[in-house]
């Protein structure tokens, strides 16, 4: 709808009324020779805030065509304005007013603001103000004649902007996108390169040390590849196979792990691991106690159960930590994962090792579990997935890695052959425990009735609180899937999820049927992949979703409990 009346008009006349009648803002307003669309008005002073729109036309904006010429760049760019979106409504004070998605160190696709040719899109939520219920018309004249487009011509002008700095941006993007493609074309799983900062500022803090020493590949490890803005980089590689990180505590192995494990993402300048990329299929492996799993095939790492129970169909409602890391393992596999990210520290010891005296004292007839060490080798020959692990303390390990990288004050060496002569001089008397194959992925099939209405009158709307998903009587918690690193992600997992519920997904699938996790894992992927992906996973103009993968979705499908 639009709205005939001046803003300023209709806010003037609502001065003082109750705060219902914001609702007359409802449509689309001439603004300063652009449209400001006000799709949903907040209840009370109380309630969400408002759900706004600005579609700014280019020919105000004024951004260059090649800025946005490939998909690197298009993204790049609109989070560079998603930053100076907010960082403008930051330093006006309206932080708590004007709210937009806030975006961390990754560059990542958000559905709050868009661009084409004819317009920026970007989306955001105000909180109207009032006295009391009452409707304070003259303040909101204000905000959103005023100050808002104060906001807009800041950050959303291409005049009024660093163009050094945008360019920057986006050839990072751009470098980082070139860097990840030549990981498959080499046959490659990461790259890090030389003078990458890995550290971070604290563990509930992001943004990079700024006294952390550089990063230096071993000579060994160490290749060129091509960027089309940065030239030639020269970095250390990880080939496929088996590669553990060690050393002793505190020297860095678990952040070379993290830099890996953030590297199926691009980052701003200046975050320091800009040049650390990982293949986009990578995961990160734990323990989780208490997590839900679904009927699950464990028998590739858990068999002969007692009881006569069986692994093949195995489910829990709190699994422990052994059985957690099995299932997360499996799972991530089938969903598409090819290189799984272990470090000790959170894994389960008895999934990850028997020793040779344990071996001796329980016999292999009476422990069900089928250690990893046993399993990454087979799980490598016939799936091809490789292996990244963190180990401290246990030197068997040694005798089944590619490659062994030890970090001593930050700095990695290669000591494959040092290892080597070790586990030579060394040698040890446990009993590998398996086969030459790894074993069979479970072959999960869901419904797409996936969710239990409290109301069936009453459309799902999954609610974020914290790391977890709250349906009505029902929750996901994705607090151990160390991939989502956005408040946004887990809402488009809810939006998803709902999504899937509500049918949106039956011209390939079907409603209401059993399908297979991987048909399902499918058309996700095909619906991203299109013009606006994000945008086709709700009816309305959600400025809150952010991407995700694929395999985000079935870590969550597959922890979906009732409450």
């Amino acid at each position: 709808m639009s709205i005939a009346l001046p803003l300023s008009q209709i806010l003037s006349n609502l001065d003082g009324q109750s705060y219902r009648a914001y609702r007359d803002l409802e449509g689309s307003h001439d603004w300063h020779g652009a449209q400001l669309v006000v799709d949903r008005v907040q209840s009370d002073p109380y309630a969400p805030p408002s759900a706004c729109r600005i579609l700014l036309p280019m020919a105000i904006a004024q951004f260059p065509a090649e800025l946005w010429g490939n998909p690197s760049r298009e993204v790049a760019l609109r989070d560079y304005l998603t930053r100076q979106f907010a960082g403008a409504i930051r330093s006006q004070g309206r932080g708590q007013v004007i709210q937009i998605l806030q975006p961390g160190q990754a560059m990542l696709d958000r559905s709050c603001l868009w661009i084409d040719a004819d317009n920026i899109e970007v989306r955001f939520r105000v909180n109207l103000p009032a006295f009391g219920r009452r409707i304070a018309g003259k303040q909101a004249a204000q905000l959103l004649g005023e100050e808002l487009w104060q906001v807009v011509r800041r950050s959303l002008v291409y005049g009024a902007l660093d163009a050094g700095a945008i360019a920057q941006h986006i050839q990072v993007a751009e470098d980082a996108d070139a860097l990840r493609s030549q990981l498959q074309a080499k046959n490659l799983i990461a790259f890090v390169a030389d003078g990458a900062v890995l550290a971070r500022s604290s563990g509930v803090d992001d943004r990079p040390d700024v006294s952390a020493i550089p990063f230096q590949s071993p000579e060994s490890c160490r290749v060129t590849l091509d960027t089309p803005n940065q030239g030639q980089i020269t970095g250390m590689v990880i080939q496929p196979g088996i590669t553990l990180i060690v050393g002793g505590g505190y020297h860095g192995k678990s952040t070379l792990l993290r830099a890996i494990e953030r590297g199926i993402y691009n980052h701003i300048p200046g975050d320091g691991r800009e040049r650390v990329v990982t293949l986009p299929t990578a995961v990160k492996i734990r323990a989780e106690d208490g997590r839900m799993v679904h009927p699950t095939d464990l028998s590739a790492l858990i068999n002969h159960l007692p009881l006569g129970r069986l692994s093949t169909q195995f489910t829990t409602e709190n699994a422990s930590g052994s059985t957690s890391q099995a299932a997360n393992l499996v799972e991530a596999v089938a969903a598409g994962a090819q290189v799984l990210l272990m470090d000790e520290d959170t894994c389960a010891t008895n999934l990850m090792i028997r020793d040779a005296r344990m071996q001796r004292l329980i016999a292999a007839a009476q422990e069900p579990i089928t250690p990893l060490i046993d399993k990454v080798r087979p799980l490598f020959e016939q799936y091809g997935v490789s292996t990244i692990l963190v180990m401290g303390g246990c030197g068997d390990y040694l005798a089944i890695a590619d490659r062994v990288i030890a970090m001593q004050e930050f700095r990695p060496a290669d000591v494959t052959d040092q290892a080597r002569a070790i586990v030579a001089e060394l040698p040890n008397a446990r009993v590998v425990a398996a086969d030459k194959e790894f074993g069979p992925l479970p072959e999960r099939r869901v419904s797409t009735d996936l969710l239990t209405p409290r109301n069936p009158s009453k459309p799902h709307r999954g609610k974020v609180q914290g790391e977890t998903i709250r349906f009505y009587e029902q929750e996901v918690d994705l607090g151990a899937v160390a991939e989502l690193i956005e408040v946004g992600q887990l809402k488009t997992l809810a939006v998803t999820i709902v999504a899937i519920d509500q049918g949106w997904f039956e011209p390939q699938l079907g409603h209401g049927q059993t399908v297979p996790l991987g048909a399902l894992l499918a058309a996700f992927d095909q619906l991203l992949a299109t013009d606006r992906g994000l945008d086709r996973l709700t009816t309305g103009r959600s400025g809150d979703l952010v991407q995700v993968r694929s395999i985000e979705l079935a870590a969550a499908l597959n922890r979906l409990r009732s409450g």
